[in-house]
C-alpha cells in the first residue's frame, strides 16, 4: 500500500486519541478568543479608504490641516407643529454650553434657523479622525438626551456621521443575532432529517460555531496586519456557517457510507481513515479552491475587499482544520455508539440503514441527463441564460445614506435635518495646492468658481462657502453644497460640472496649482472607477487559479474548463435575478428595502469571487464521486449515475443549509447584505438543482471518456472487486493514490 496521505494520517491519530483531539480543539478555540480579547481589533482609518482624485484631495487637506472633521448636528424642532423659537433657542444655548465642555468636542457652531423657521440646528465639530468618531460619540448623545430632559417643550435629537455609524453598528449586531436565531433551528432540523440522529446533527453545527468563534478571534489578530473595515465578522458568520456545516456534512456522510459498505468488517478507526482518504481530500481541495479564489480580492487593493477576503480565508482555513482534526475524533466516539446500535438492531432482526448507493428518486431525476443528454443540456442552458439576461442591465452605485434603515433614530433625525436644510445633502470639498506666493491668485480663482456655481441651479445659493487656507498658505479649501440626494443624477452631474468645467476655467489657470475634489460623491465615483480598473485583472486571475486547482485535483483539462463554464453560468444567473429584484421597485415592500435603481458597487465583485469558491464545493464533491466510480471501471454514464446519485442527498442537505444561512441575510437591514444574501442563496439553489443535476451530468455523458482527458488513471481503470472488504481496501488505495492531501 502506498504511503498514507496527510489527511489520513491526521484522521488516524485523531481517531486513535479522540479525547486529546477534542480537548485540543476547544483549547485552540479558547486561545483564539483570548488573543482577540488581549489585542483587540485594529479598525481601518479614513486614510485606508483613500482612492483616486478624492483620495489625493483628502491627503492634501490633511497635510494642510483642512481635512473633514467628524460633525454632529443637534436638531431642535416640534413633533406636533411650528416650533417655539424662544424655547428652541434656550435649548440650543444649553446644547452649546454642555457640548463645549466635552473633551471630544473641538468647537460648537452658532445655532442656525431653517428658512421656514421650523428647525433650529446646532452643529458640533468633534476632535480626531473621521471614522473613529463613532467610538467617541456617546458622551455627545448623552448630553443631547440631558438637554431633551431639561427642555420637554421641544424635540431635541442628534444626528451626524458618527451617530449614524454608531446606530448602524448596533443594528448590524442585532441583525447578526437575528440571523443566528433563524439559521440554527433550520440547520439542525435539516441535519436531523439527513442523519436521523440528534447527536449526528449537532456535530456539524457545533464544529461550525466553534470554527466561527476561532475565526473571529484570529481575524482580530490579522487586523493588525490588514485593518478591519467593519465587515469581517459579518462575512465570517455568513461563510463560516455555510462551509463549516458543509465540510462536516460531507465527511459524516462518507463515514456512514463506508460503515454500511464494509458491513462491520472494519473497525471504527479504519472506517474513519477511509472517509479521510476520500471526503477529507475533497475538503482540502474544496477549501483551497475557496481560499485561492477569495485571495484574488486582494488584487482590488481596497480595504473593504481585503477585509472580506481575510475573514473568508481565515474561517475557511479554520473550518477545514476542524473537519480534518477534531471531526475524526468525534466520529470515532460516535462510531462506537453506532456499532453498538447496529449490533442491537441485528439481534432484534432489524435491517441496518443503508447509507450508500443511488436512491430511486435521484435515478429518476438524473434520467433526462443520462438518457437524453443533448436535449437536457440545451434546455437547461437556455433556462440559465434566460435568468442571466437581465444582468446586461446591471447598474452599480455606492450605497450610502439613502439606503440606511429608517429604523435608526439618528437616520430619522437626518431626514428631518436635510428636509429643513437641503444644502446639507451633498458637499463637495475643493482642495488646491500651490506655491505660497500664489495664495491670492488661488483665493481669487476659488471666489470666481463660487460665483459660477451661484448661477448654477445644481448648487445651493445660500450655503456657507467660506474659504480656508493652511498656515503656510500653500493649501486652500472651499466647500460647495448641493441640495439633491446623493443617489440623484443631479448630485453626480454637479461633480462632473466642477471637475470638467469650473475647475479648469478658474483654478486651472493658476500656474502650478493642483486642484482636486473630494466629498461623499467624489469618493463614490472614484471608488467605482478604481474598482472597475482592477476588475479585468481579478477576473482573469480568478479564472486562471480555479482552472489550475481543478486540473490539479482531477488531472483533467476538460473538467477544469467545464468547471469554469458552469461557475460563470451560475454567477451570471444569480446576477440576473439580483437585477430583477433589487434594481426595480416591485420587491421593496416584500424585502423591506429602498431601491435606488442600482446594485451596491461592492456586491458583484465580491459575489463573483465567492460564488466561484462555493461552486467548487459542489464541483469537487460531486466530480470526486464520479471520478471514483470511473476509476473502478464504470463507463461514464454509469459513473455519472453512481457519483451524482450517491452524493445527491448530502449535496441537497448541504444546499438547504447554505440557502438557509444566506437567505437569513435577506432579512437584515443593510441593503448590501440583503443583496449578497439573496444572490448567494439563489446561486446555490441553481447550482445544486440545475447545474449539478442537469447540466453537469449531461455534459459528462455527451463527452464520455473524453471528460477525463488527459488523465492516465482512467485508461488504467479496472472493474473493482465486489466484496465489501475488498471494496473498502481498494477505495482506500485509490483514494491515497489520487493526491498528496
Amino acid at each position: 500500500m502506498k504511503k498514507q496521505s496527510a489527511t489520513v494520517r491526521v484522521a488516524s491519530w485523531s481517531a486513535a486519541h479522540p479525547w486529546r483531539a477534542i480537548v485540543g480543539w476547544f483549547v485552540f478555540v479558547a486561545l483564539c478568543l483570548g488573543i482577540a480579547a488581549a489585542v483587540g481589533t485594529n479598525s481601518a482609518t479614513t486614510e485606508d479608504y483613500r482612492v483616486g482624485m478624492a483620495g489625493q484631495a483628502e491627503a492634501l487637506a490633511t497635510e494642510g490641516g483642512l481635512q473633514r472633521r467628524p460633525v454632529e448636528q443637534v436638531v431642535i424642532d416640534s413633533p406636533s407643529g411650528p416650533v417655539d423659537v424662544q424655547a428652541a433657542r434656550s435649548a440650543a444655548a444649553d446644547v452649546t454650553s454642555r457640548m463645549g465642555k466635552l473633551a471630544e468636542v473641538d468647537r460648537v457652531e452658532e445655532p442656525v434657523l431653517s428658512k421656514d423657521g421650523k428647525v433650529l440646528m446646532v452643529q458640533i465639530v468633534m476632535k480626531g479622525e473621521e471614522l473613529a468618531a463613532r467610538k467617541r460619540v456617546d458622551p455627545l448623545v448623552a448630553q443631547t438626551a440631558a438637554v431633551q430632559k431639561s427642555h420637554p417643550g421641544v424635540r431635541v435629537r442628534e444626528t451626524g456621521g458618527p451617530s449614524m455609524s454608531k446606530g448602524l453598528d448596533q443594528q448590524r449586531g442585532d441583525d447578526l443575532a437575528f440571523s443566528e436565531m433563524l439559521t440554527l433551528p433550520v440547520t439542525i432540523i435539516t441535519l436531523m432529517i439527513a442523519f436521523g440522529s440528534v447527536i449526528a446533527a449537532g456535530v456539524p453545527v457545533l464544529l461550525a460555531l466553534s470554527s466561527i468563534a476561532a475565526a473571529m478571534g484570529l481575524s482580530a489578530l490579522a487586523s493588525h496586519i490588514l485593518p478591519d473595515a467593519g465587515v469581517g465578522n459579518n462575512i465570517i458568520l455568513l461563510i463560516g456557517m455555510a462551509v463549516g456545516v458543509d465540510y462536516s456534512l460531507f465527511y459524516l456522510k462518507r463515514e456512514r457510507e463506508e460503515r454500511a459498505r464494509t458491513g462491520g468488517r472494519l473497525g471504527t478507526q479504519a472506517i474513519v481513515e477511509l472517509a479521510a482518504a476520500t471526503a477529507g481530500r475533497a475538503i482540502v481541495i474544496s477549501g483551497l479552491a475557496v481560499i485561492v479564489s477569495t485571495a484574488t480580492l486582494y488584487l482590488a487593493t481596497d480595504v473593504i475587499f481585503s477585509s472580506l477576503a481575510t475573514g473568508t480565508i481565515i474561517v475557511v482555513l479554520v473550518a477545514m482544520a476542524s473537519s480534518l482534526t477534531v471531526l475524526p475524533a468525534l466520529l470515532a466516539k460516535l462510531g462506537e455508539r453506532a456499532e453498538r446500535r447496529a449490533a442491537g438492531r441485528v439481534r432484534k432482526g432489524k435491517r441496518n440503514r443503508d447509507h450508500g448507493g443511488t436512491g430511486k428518486v435521484w435515478q429518476t431525476l438524473l434520467r433526462p441527463a443520462t438518457r437524453h443528454p443533448a436535449a437536457t443540456l440545451v434546455v437547461s442552458l437556455l433556462i440559465m441564460l434566460g435568468l442571466a439576461a437581465p444582468a446586461l442591465g446591471l447598474k452599480l452605485s455606492v450605497l450610502g445614506k439613502d439606503t440606511f434603515s429608517r429604523d435608526i433614530p439618528a437616520v430619522q433625525t437626518y431626514d428631518r435635518l436635510t428636509a429643513a436644510f437641503p444644502q446639507m445633502l451633498v458637499q463637495h470639498q475643493i482642495v488646491v495646492r500651490a506655491d505660497a506666493s500664489r495664495a491670492s491668485q488661488v483665493a481669487q480663482a476659488l471666489q470666481d468658481l463660487r460665483r459660477r456655481t451661484e448661477a448654477d441651479p445644481m448648487f445651493a445659493k445660500d450655503a456657507d462657502t467660506k474659504l480656508r487656507a493652511s498656515d503656510d498658505g500653500r493649501i486652500s479649501s472651499m466647500t460647495l453644497f448641493v441640495p439633491f440626494k446623493p443617489s440623484s443624477s443631479q448630485a453626480l452631474d454637479s461633480l462632473d460640472r466642477i471637475r470638467d468645467d469650473y475647475l479648469p476655467a478658474t483654478v486651472g489657470k493658476v500656474s502650478g496649482a493642483q486642484a482636486y475634489v473630494t466629498g461623499d460623491i467624489a469618493r463614490d465615483v472614484d471608488y467605482l472607477d478604481h474598482q472597475n480598473s482592477k476588475l479585468p485583472l481579478i477576473v482573469c486571475f480568478l479564472l486562471l487559479v480555479t482552472f489550475a486547482v481543478t486540473v490539479m485535483a482531477f488531472r483533467s483539462v476538460v473538467i477544469g474548463l467545464i468547471g469554469i463554464a458552469l461557475n460563470l453560468l451560475s454567477a451570471a444567473a444569480a446576477f440576473g435575478l439580483l437585477v430583477v429584484v433589487f434594481q426595480g421597485n416591485w420587491a421593496q415592500d416584500a424585502l423591506d428595502f429602498h431601491s435606488t435603481g442600482a446594485i451596491g458597487a461592492r456586491v458583484p465583485l465580491f459575489l463573483f469571487v465567492i460564488l466561484f469558491g462555493l461552486s467548487m464545493d459542489y464541483q469537487v464533491f460531486v466530480v470526486s464521486r464520479i471520478r471514483e466510480a470511473a476509476l473502478r471501471g464504470a463507463d461514464t454514464r454509469k459513473a455519472v449515475l453512481e457519483g451524482i446519485g450517491s452524493s445527491a442527498g448530502v449535496v441537497t442537505s448541504a444546499a438547504i443549509v447554505m440557502v438557509t444561512v444566506f437567505s437569513s441575510f435577506i432579512f437584515l437591514s443593510l441593503v448590501e447584505m440583503k443583496q449578497m444574501g439573496f444572490s448567494l442563496a439563489v446561486a446555490v439553489l441553481l447550482d445544486a438543482f440545475i447545474v449539478r443535476i442537469m447540466i453537469l451530468p449531461s455534459a459528462l455523458t455527451l463527452l464520455g471518456n473524453a471528460s477525463w482527458w488527459p488523465s492516465r488513471g482512467m485508461r488504467r481503470a479496472r472493474p473493482e472487486p465486489t466484496s465489501a472488504t475488498g471494496s473498502g481496501e481498494r477505495h482506500l488505495r485509490q483514494a491515497q493514490g489520487t493526491g498528496r492531501f
